[in-house]
């Protein structure tokens, strides 16, 4: 079973920068597909950024050019880094493992962006 475990939200204001990051134990992280997901108050969750095992990278339209996701296979840690954090992106954030067998869930770290 893998566990995810997110760190870095917090209160900043905006046009700062926060990186979150996601360990996963268990030895299948650098084959997986990591996510990062949010849900603001009273809307989905949505789909953030996504990385491959190979490296890949998606982005959502809407932080495209301000958040970078990376990985660390050799410390099962994916990273999304947040600048120019805007009052639209306060949610609670999420990542996500995907295999074609399992589908594992972080707890969620709330991150607060301040006008």
């Amino acid at each position: 079973q893998v566990q995810l475990v997110e760190s870095g939200g917090g209160l900043v204001q905006a046009g700062g920068s926060l990186r979150l990051s996601c360990a996963a134990s268990g030895s299948i992280f650098s084959i997986a597909v990591m996510d990062w997901y949010r849900q603001a108050p009273g809307k989905q969750r949505e789909l953030v950024a996504s990385i491959s095992s190979g490296g890949s990278t998606n982005y959502a339209d809407s932080v495209k050019g301000r958040f970078t996701i990376s990985r660390d296979n050799a410390k099962n840690t994916v990273y999304l880094q947040m600048n120019s954090l805007k009052p639209e992106d306060t949610a609670v954030y999420y990542c996500n493992l995907k295999l074609p067998a399992l589908d594992a869930w972080g707890q969620g770290t709330l991150v607060t962006v301040s006008s």
